[in-house]
C-alpha cells in the first residue's frame, strides 16, 4: 500500500467512520463542560469504565448543560487534524429525572428571567371558533381523546393536523416545522399542541429551549394541552392557554351543544316568567298595548330559537348522514384502507383510485 500524509491518513479514516457510524446515540455523564467563546461546547460523557470527548456548536445546544447531568447525545465520531478523537454532536437532552429536573429549572429560571412567561403576553382565546391547527401524532391516544371530544361537544369545525414525533430527540424540531407552517399559511385561528401522559423523559422534548421560543413567538394563539395535569414543561408556560390534558384542550376549544341548547331553554322559561310579571304590574289602560308588544317580543324570540335550533340540527353529524351523506376515515392514497360511515352501515374498503375532481362551471 502506498503511503499516506497525516492529512490523507485522517480524511481516509474519517470517511470509513462516516460509513460506519453515519449516527450514533450514546447515554452517559457529563464531565468537564465548558463554552469556549460563547460558540464551542466542549465535554465529556463517561461511564464507570470509559470516557468520550464530545464537542457540539452552541447553537445546537438547546438544554442547559452541568457535570454530573445524564445525557442522550446523537452524533458522529471523528478524528480531529491533531490527530484527537471527538464525538460531534448533533442533539443532547437530559434523561432520568434528577437530570432533568435540574435541567428545567436552569432553562425556566432563564427564560422567566427573560419576560417570556409573562402574563401580560397571554391572549385570549378567539372566540366563535371554526378553524384549529393540530400538532400532535396522529397515532397517539392523546390525539384520539381530542377529536372525539371535540366532535361529541359542537360540530362543523375544520380541524388542520401536523403529524409530529411528540417525544425523543426529533420531536422538537419536527413541532417548530409544523408552528412555523401553521403561522406562514394563517389558515387557522388557534394552534393545539397535544401529547398524552408519559414519564419525564417522554415529556423532555417540550422543555427544549428553540421550541419553547417558537410557542412563544406564534403569531396565532397556542393551547397546549401535554401530559396530566400534574404536569408541566415549559411549553405549558410559553403558550397562551394551557389546558390539563388533550382532553381538556378540546373542552376549551369547543362550546357543548347542549348546554347551549339547555340554556336557549332557560332563557325562554326565565322569558316567559319574567313577561308574566310584567302583565300584572301593568294598568288596566295600558294592557291592550303591552299585550301586543309582548306578542312582538316572543315572535322575535321564537324566531331567534328556531334558528338556534336549526343551527344545533345542521351541526348534528347523524343528521348530515341522514340526508345520504358518508363520513370517510383513513389516509386517502390508492392501495390504502378506509372506513365509510353512512347513516345505517359501517363499510370497511379500499381506496382504488385518486383523481382530482372535476367542478362544474357555473
Amino acid at each position: 500500500m502506498d503511503s499516506l500524509t497525516p492529512t490523507e491518513f485522517l480524511s481516509v479514516v474519517n470517511q470509513t467512520l462516516e460509513y460506519a457510524y453515519t449516527r450514533v446515540t450514546i447515554v452517559g455523564e457529563v464531565a468537564s463542560f465548558k463554552v469556549n467563546q460563547g460558540k464551542w461546547v466542549f465535554f465529556d460523557i463517561k461511564d464507570e469504565e470509559s470516557s468520550v470527548s464530545c464537542f457540539m456548536t452552541l447553537w445546537n445546544l438547546r438544554m442547559p448543560l452541568e457535570d454530573g447531568m445524564k445525557v442522550l447525545v446523537r452524533g458522529a465520531p471523528k478524528v480531529t487534524k491533531w490527530g484527537k478523537f471527538s464525538f460531534t454532536v448533533t442533539a443532547v437532552q437530559p434523561v432520568g429525572e434528577g437530570s432533568l429536573k435540574k435541567a428545567y429549572e436552569m432553562l425556566k429560571k432563564k427564560l422567566a428571567a427573560e419576560g417570556l412567561f409573562d402574563s401580560a403576553k397571554k391572549r385570549p382565546l378567539p372566540e366563535d371558533l371554526t378553524r384549529i391547527g393540530v400538532i400532535s401524532s396522529m397515532q397517539a391516544a392523546g390525539y384520539a381523546d381530542f377529536v372525539k371530544i371535540l366532535n361529541a361537544r359542537w360540530g362543523g369545525l375544520k380541524v388542520m393536523v401536523a403529524h409530529t414525533q411528540v417525544q425523543g430527540l426529533d420531536a422538537p424540531d419536527q413541532i417548530i416545522r409544523a408552528l412555523k407552517y401553521f403561522n406562514e399559511r394563517g389558515e387557522v385561528q388557534v394552534i393545539a399542541i397535544l401529547r398524552g401522559g408519559g414519564s419525564a423523559d417522554d415529556l423532555a422534548c417540550f422543555n427544549d429551549e428553540t421550541l419553547v421560543r417558537e410557542v412563544a413567538a406564534s403569531k396565532i394563539p397556542v393551547v397546549c394541552g401535554i401530559g396530566h395535569e400534574v404536569d408541566e414543561s415549559l411549553c405549558d408556560l410559553a403558550c397562551d392557554v394551557r389546558a390539563s390534558t388533550p382532553s381538556n384542550a378540546a373542552e376549551m376549544l369547543t362550546r357543548d351543544k347542549v348546554e347551549v341548547k339547555r340554556n336557549i331553554q332557560r332563557t325562554v322559561q326565565d322569558l316567559g316568567r319574567n313577561l308574566v310579571d310584567r302583565i300584572n304590574v301593568i294598568c288596566k289602560e295600558k294592557m291592550k298595548q303591552m299585550l301586543q308588544k309582548i306578542q312582538g317580543e316572543c315572535q322575535i324570540l321564537g324566531s331567534e330559537v328556531k334558528q338556534k335550533i336549526k343551527i344545533l340540527e345542521v351541526l348534528n353529524p347523524e343528521k348530515v348522514l341522514a340526508r345520504g351523506y358518508a363520513i370517510l376515515k383513513g389516509k386517502i392514497s390508492p392501495g390504502m384502507p378506509i372506513k365509510i360511515t353512512t347513516f345505517e352501515q359501517e363499510i370497511n374498503a379500499e381506496i382504488k383510485e385518486v383523481y382530482e375532481r372535476k367542478k362544474e362551471s357555473k
